[in-house]
């Protein structure tokens, strides 16, 4: 399991349209990924689950990686979530 944590730039949080291009960024990978937040826990490839995390700017998300591509995908989500959020 490969794992980090970030903390969200993103002025308007994590909500419909940054959510969304983060959902289509990982939702092809074979791998679970899982965001926690806000006390909550997300599917990662679901936006609507994403979604219900409420989070906003300033606050710190961790997204977890397990299966078989988890190694790829940490490395490339970490690099578009520093980038976009």
């Amino acid at each position: 399991m490969k794992s980090f944590t970030y903390t969200v730039r993103e002025p308007i949080g994590l909500h419909a349209r940054p959510a969304g291009d983060l959902v289509k960024a990982i939702r092809d990978y074979q791998c679970a990924i899982t965001i926690f937040g806000n006390g909550r826990t997300a599917d990662g490839k679901k936006l609507l689950s994403v979604m219900t995390l409420g989070i906003r700017m300033g606050q710190e998300i961790t997204l977890t990686f397990e299966g078989e591509d988890e190694d790829k995908a940490c490395a490339e989500t970490e690099s578009y979530v520093r980038e976009h959020l």
